[in-house]
């Protein structure tokens, strides 16, 4: 039994406690993870959008490794996958790459108006990839179909890692699905059935395609749509595919509750960024909070992993009595010191006055989504672009190669940044 002495030690300690704990989960992580860290940057970029790009990730040439990325870099795992439409002909999207040790993988998208954050980091977990902090953007709009290949190359470069082909060529073909879904569903429905399914697969370890049949059919029913036959069928065929590779069940389900807002919360997170302070565990964000939005101007649009834990974590802290209220609970409960003991009562005069000031709800940044209403193509069968037409579209931060009346993307830059198509006059989008 513990001497009312001992209480007042510890009670005196817990202030000092809770402030150095609240202080060290504010201050940015100076400790950095052992691997590098990798940019990568679209071909068809001018100099002056690739020196930009730096600007936006917060770093610089000389500070991180650097990979050029190319349409055929794209159409490697692409091809085959894709429509010609969503794999283009030229790159414009760049990544900024953090392999980590925990925390699952964190995504924020900028720039990219096809492709969420919840879809990149879904299918980085299909590569085989477990723990890592991703920024994919562009200068301009894009759809952003072509980000997942960069960023895998950048990860493998990072981590020294090779991952397995087939669970790239997985990742891929997720990706493509899981766009065509949001097409019809929307990008948050899509996202979650996809996940759902393979969190599902993967964790009841589940091969038998007819009982993958059934998984897609109970979690489609469960989200209230129906699939067509063509939808059930390219489900289950890439399920098929990733129950054939070994996972590790907590790390997919890790950045799977990541994505649905399911976190460890607010104080268990708190407790992790303690704990990643001194380990140099990047796991709550790292690179993503070095981002300097400006850069890309004020149309930017930004979708954010980290976004759906913290509109959790917000709420968490609302429910139980406040947040300086449950500061002081959780270090209560993690030294054992108990209210209604007679050593509390006794010693109430060396209990830290609470301060009506201090009571915060917290808050979440928010950030506009990536709707998926912008398609790859636009069918407008205008007459073939001019190879000067094509340079000049690199220079003028459009994604068109023509707006679909016959006039230069010169004369109309402002109305096709914002529209997720780039046509080299064939049908061919060029927006990746």
């Amino acid at each position: 039994m513990e001497t009312p002495g001992i209480m007042k030690k510890r009670k005196k300690v817990l202030p000092i406690l809770m402030a150095a704990a609240l202080c060290t989960a504010s201050m940015p992580l100076t400790v950095q993870a052992d691997s590098s860290k990798v940019v990568t940057l679209g071909a068809n970029l001018s100099e002056e959008q690739k020196e930009s790009m730096y600007e936006y990730f917060g770093t610089s040439a000389d500070e991180v490794v650097t990979i050029e990325v190319n349409n055929s870099d794209e159409r490697k795992y692409m091809e085959g996958i894709a429509t010609e439409e969503q794999i283009g002909t030229r790159t414009f999207s760049c990544s900024y790459v953090e392999p980590t040790s925990s925390g699952g993988v964190q995504v924020k998208t900028a720039n990219l108006t096809y492709v969420t954050s919840s879809m990149i980091s879904s299918t980085l977990l299909t590569s085989g990839v477990e723990n890592c902090n991703v920024v994919a953007a562009s200068p301009i709009a894009v759809s952003g179909t072509g980000a997942l290949t960069g960023i895998m190359m950048a990860y493998e470069t990072a981590s020294g890692e090779t991952l397995d082909e087939g669970q790239k060529e997985a990742a891929t073909e997720e990706l493509v699905t899981t766009g065509e879904l949001a097409d019809e569903f929307g990008d948050e429905t899509a996202s979650g059935l996809m996940n759902d399914i393979k969190e599902k697969v993967i964790e009841d370890d589940i091969t038998d395609t007819s009982e993958i049949q059934d998984v897609v059919s109970d979690t489609a029913d469960s989200y209230n749509i129906t699939l067509t036959e063509d939808q059930m069928n390219k489900i289950t065929s890439l399920m098929e595919t990733i129950a054939q590779y070994d996972y590790d069940v907590k790390a997919l389900k890790e950045t799977l509750d990541n994505l649905s807002g399911e976190s460890g919360g607010f104080f268990s997170n708190l407790w992790d960024s303690i704990v990643g302070f001194f380990t140099g565990d990047d796991s709550d964000g790292g690179i993503i909070n070095d981002t300097q939005d400006d850069i890309l101007g004020t149309d930017i649009v930004i979708d954010s992993t980290l976004d759906s834990s913290d509109s959790e974590n917000s709420g968490s802290e609302e429910e139980g009595g406040g947040f300086w209220d449950s500061i002081i609970n959780f270090f209560k409960d993690l030294f054992g010191i108990d209210d209604d003991s007679s050593e509390d009562t006794a010693d109430t005069a060396d209990t830290p006055a609470e301060s009506s000031g201090t009571e915060n709800s917290g808050s979440t940044d928010s950030s506009s989504d990536s709707t998926g209403e912008n398609t790859d193509t636009d069918q407008s069968g205008t007459a073939p672009a001019t190879e000067n037409d094509t340079e000049e579209t690199d220079s003028t931060g459009s994604d068109a190669g023509l707006d679909g009346n016959g006039s230069s993307p010169d004369s109309s830059s402002d109305a096709d940044s914002s529209v997720d198509s780039s046509v080299d006059g064939t049908g061919t989008s060029e927006n990746n």
